[in-house]
């Protein structure tokens, strides 16, 4: 039985236009993510008939191999959920909007809004090759930070928790802004679900004690 499964969109292909292109967004989720999922649960699959044979010679690909996979499938569910149609979506989180502590905490971590947008923009649109720009949420410091994620899951904090993910890869975005990935980066602060990042936010600080247990 698959351990993982491919999440349903919460919208129609449609709904980010002309953000993203319908398109974009069925090729991304019907065939990119679907082949993370299958890659993760293929991987287990044959780590599971390793363990049962005690053949350990392709240990370290198969947990690289898990490693791209599940961590593909995780930031792309993110992902989905960050974004909202360009009329609910964008603009700056505001305590009015009922996510004032995210905005604050994004205020108190980078010293304003345009600073943090600044450098996520400029992580996501310089990663070296295929990758994402990522605030996350660190729970020994208890701030908020950007990170750069080669591939699914280079160079990043352990311990840490994205709240929102700009995917950076070609295939989020070449069909229609061609090779002009800073165009895509700016044009995707139009769809930012202000709300669920508020909510991934609360959520990461609500467990971030789980590092720190005490013996």
């Amino acid at each position: 039985m698959p351990v993982y499964t491919l999440p349903d969109l919460p919208y129609d292909y449609s709904a980010l236009a002309p953000v993203i292109s319908p398109e974009i967004i069925e090729l991304h989720h019907d065939k990119h993510h679907a082949a993370y999922v299958k890659g993760a649960n293929d991987t287990l699959e044959q780590l599971a008939e390793a363990r049962d044979k005690e053949t350990w010679g392709a240990i370290n690909g198969l947990e690289k191999n898990l490693a791209f996979h599940l961590s593909g499938h995780i930031l792309h569910s993110i992902y989905w959920q960050n974004m909202t149609g360009p009329k609910d979506g964008g603009g700056e989180p505001l305590a009015q909007d009922g996510v004032g502590e995210l905005a604050d905490a994004i205020t108190e971590s980078f010293g304003s809004f345009a600073r943090f947008k600044a450098q996520l923009s400029k992580a996501a649109a310089t990663t070296q090759g295929s990758g994402w720009g990522v605030l996350a949420y660190e729970p020994l410091s208890g701030r908020l930070i950007v990170e750069q994620v080669y591939d699914h899951q280079g160079n990043v904090g352990q311990g840490s928790t994205p709240i929102l993910v700009f995917d950076a890869w070609e295939h989020a975005f070449y069909l229609q802004y061609r090779n002009q990935k800073v165009d895509f980066i700016e044009a995707m602060w139009q769809v930012v679900n202000w709300q669920d990042v508020a909510r991934r936010y609360e959520a990461a600080k609500s467990r971030a004690d789980v590092l720190l247990l005490a013996p």
